[in-house]
This record gives structure tokens, sequence and C-alpha cells, in this order.
């Protein structure tokens, strides 16, 4: 299957090279329009964010549609319908978010709404997540149109609300409002893997196969309130610490998972130490080793957090007053569970460690586990223009310790990859949700050329 793409591909090389010069050179102009519209979630204002693209789908003549799931909250998503749709392949949706997390300027070196241009390089919050990927789909989508190639599936644009508060009101609210919309559709690219630049020339391709799930909890406790000044023998506030304990002296037991196990042997070659290369290349071992997973969680935390369940202790609450012992306490935990966890079996346990049938569980988010196969021409076809493009670089299967949106996807049988062909220096990816958010504008240009080869060659090759 891999020789089939590469000799397709240097086919969609020759046919579509003026087209897709133009596109990269919007590219730039158009993300720096993007970034100026302030989508900061809350509130959002992603209705401005898809009246961009509308403006964009109407001078090219392509039908969109626009729903909002709330005030504001504004959806947008636009098709490439296959040529026979009784022969159609399963369908491909290019999936970004329009809201992006605030910015305090005072820590930038030029406005984060500015989308201004310095030094090569283009910045703006949302510049890798994830309006400089929507901008790379929507050139790419834009040039397969104006190609007129008959299409062997459909291809769905689509830029959705509200993914950085985890996409009620955008790819959750589609799925559960909009199921139409995914007839058909067999594959999703959206944020979570891409392109690294390593150092000393190395660089690498992680495509997200799975994610883990997060399950973020409130636990309550109450109790007999009253005067600061005459303390009680139990209060809810005592009852809450002893739970705050038990959860914080708790190691949750290492298990490793085929995905993480396959990505660490793949990337061990570029650890810094010949130690760190032996341990990840054999990470079932390495875990056995007294000491290594301490080690691991003070110098590497990423690595160590995809080899268990992690549960972090984030929010405390009690009395408003510093005089009044409060009728009740909570605490909140972010946990984030390894994607095979069922997240009911996870809370039983946990309310085993904590061993207090008074506390009360609520679940405040909490998304089915799900992992996607990376044995598939879609992943067979990245790896193709890889190395169409930088011959030898590995693409390797990658898991997330966040969360995207590509989770609403998986749970419907849509096979689901994070990727973006933007090569980014590890020191550059600081910048998501950081200061100085920015994209180097030749990688902008060059990532818009490979998505354009990839949606070709996924879309017009024929079997």
């Amino acid at each position: 299957m891999h020789l089939k793409f590469l000799k397709a591909l240097a086919i969609c090389l020759v046919m579509s090279f003026s087209t897709i010069a133009a596109a990269s050179d919007d590219a730039v102009s158009r993300l720096s329009e993007y970034l100026r519209i302030e989508t900061v979630n809350p509130p959002g204002n992603e209705t401005e964010g898809a009246q961009f693209f509308a403006k964009i789908f109407k001078e090219a003549g392509i039908d969109y549609e626009i729903a909002e799931s709330a005030p504001g909250r504004g959806n947008i998503w636009a098709r490439l319908p296959a040529a026979d749709p009784s022969t159609a392949k399963p369908g491909i949706i290019l999936l970004h978010h329009i809201d992006v997390v605030s910015a305090s300027a005072g820590h930038w070196d030029l406005p984060p709404f500015s989308g201004a241009v310095k030094n090569g390089y283009l910045y703006g919050r949302g510049a890798l997540d994830t309006k400089g990927l929507g901008i790379i789909q929507l050139q790419a989508f834009l040039a397969l149109a104006s190609s007129d190639q008959p299409l062997n599936r459909d291809v769905l644009f689509l830029a959705t609300a509200d993914e950085e508060s985890g996409g009620a009101f955008g790819a959750g609210w589609l799925i559960k409002e909009r199921p139409e919309l995914f007839n058909g559709m067999g594959f999703l690219i959206n944020e979570g893997g891409g392109g690294q630049e390593l150092g000393d020339g190395k660089r690498m391709v992680s495509v997200e196969v799975t994610q883990k799930v997060p399950l973020w909890l409130r636990l309550t406790a109450s109790g007999q309130p009253g005067h600061g000044s005459m303390p009680l023998p139990e209060t809810a506030v005592t009852r809450l610490v002893r739970v705050a304990e038990r959860i914080v002296s708790t190691d949750f037991p290492v298990r490793i998972i085929d995905p993480v196990a396959t990505m660490l042997r793949e990337t061990a070659q570029y650890r810094s130490s010949p130690e760190e290369r032996e341990a990840m290349g054999d990470i079932a071992a390495a875990v056995k080793q007294p000491g290594f997973i301490e080690s691991l969680q003070a110098r590497d935390p990423g690595t160590h957090a995809l080899l268990r369940n992690t549960c972090s202790m984030t929010r405390l609450s009690a009395s408003d007053k510093i005089n009044v012992v409060p009728p009740e306490a909570f605490l909140e935990l972010d946990c984030r569970l390894l994607p095979d966890q069922s997240p009911e079996e996870f809370i039983n346990s946990l309310k085993q460690i904590i061993d207090d049938p008074t506390i009360r569980f609520e679940t405040q988010l909490s998304f089915m586990p799900a992992i996607s196969p990376s044995d598939t021409e879609l992943f067979a076809a990245i790896d193709a223009v890889t190395q169409q493009y930088y011959p030898g670089t590995p693409v390797v299967p990658g898991v997330l310790g966040g969360f995207t949106d590509s989770h609403f996807f998986r749970e419907i049988g849509i096979v689901s990859y994070g990727y973006s062909p933007t090569f980014v220096p590890i020191t550059e990816i600081r910048g998501i949700h950081g200061n100085n958010e920015r994209i180097s504008v030749d990688a902008l240009r060059a990532a818009v050329i490979m998505m354009r080869d990839l949606l070709e060659l996924f879309t017009t090759t024929q079997a």
C-alpha cells in the first residue's frame, strides 16, 4: 500500500504544483486576519470566526452552513462531495476549533491578537492551537475544490466552537443535533499530533491515535457547622482533609498500553542519553527497575503520565469566613485515565481508596475511552507524503496526555488522527497556551503544500 501511495503522490505533485503554490501564498494573509478575530473562550465569539470562513467559501462558490449552539457560539462546515455517491469511500473530516484560550498581552513580544509577522514568524493566540491548522486545512480544501478532480469520497471542512472548554457547544453539540453531517464519514484529521523539529537535523512525525480520558470529579463532605472558637470532634473540613491525604498518598498502578509502548519505542532514538534510549526502547522492563518511575516523574512528568491513571487535586473550598465552620467542603480532581480504562470502574476504585461512604461524588466531565487503529489507508497516506518531502522521517502513532475533540468522533466509530504537517521546534510548542505563540511563515507555507498533497492523494487515488 505504501508503494501505491508514493506512485500516486508523484502524479499529484506534477498535476497540482501551481495551484498549491497559490494556496500557500494566501495562507499567511488569511491566518493573520483569522488571528485578529478575538475568540477567547469564554465567551468564545466563534460566530465571528465562522463568518470569516463564510466569506471565503462564498467567494469560492462553495456551499456552506453556519449553526449556532448558543448566541455567538458558531460552527461552520462546507462539503466537497464524492463524484459517485454509490461507490464513494468513507469520507474525511478536516476539523479544527475556532476558540482560543486567553493571553496576557504584557508577557508577549507582540500583541497576541495582532496577527503580526516578525523575523519570519506569525504571532498570535491560536497560531498553533488551532487557527494555524484551520488555515492549512482551508487552503488545501480550496485547492482541491478548484482542481475539479473527481473525488472518491466526501471531504468535510469543519470549524467548531468551544473545544477549549470541552466541546459541548461545538463538536459535541453537532454530533447530537446534526448527526446527519457525519453519515458516511470514516476518517478525521484534527489537532494533537504532527511534525517535530528535534535539533541536529532530526525530525519525526507523531500521529495521535488516542488520548488519556479526562474524568473531572467533585468530592463533597458534609458535617455539623459551628463557630470557629468551639472546635467540633469532626467537621466537613476535617473529613475532607482525610480524603485528600488518602488520594495524594496513592500511586495508581503502572500499566503500559500498546499505543504508548509503540510510541516510546519508536521515538527512543531521540532521547538525550543512552540510558533513556534503552529505557524507552523497552519501557515494560524499565518500569520494573527500582526507583525508575519516581525518577521519570521528576524529570519527565509528561511521559510518566502516560504509564498510569493520574489525579491532580486542583480545587479546595470550604468556609467563606475564617471563624465559621462550614456545613460542606469540597475538593475537585482532574483525573486522566488511560484510554482503555472504564471511568465507572475507576470511580469505584477511588471510593475504595477513600473509604468514606459519606463523601458525595459528582462527575463534572467524563468521556468514553477509544483508540483509533494505525493500520489504515489514511495513516499510510500521511507516511507517504512525509517520505516524499522528508525521506527517512519516522511517522509513529502517538498518545496525547491531554484531550481534544477527536474523542467525540472516535465514540461514533470515525477513525480520528491528530495530525498537522507543520514541523515545529520543541521550543515553539511551549507557546501553546503560553506566551508568544507563533508559527514560522516558511513552515506554514510548507504545511499547506503537504496537506494539499495528502488530500489529493487520499481523495482522488482510485484503488
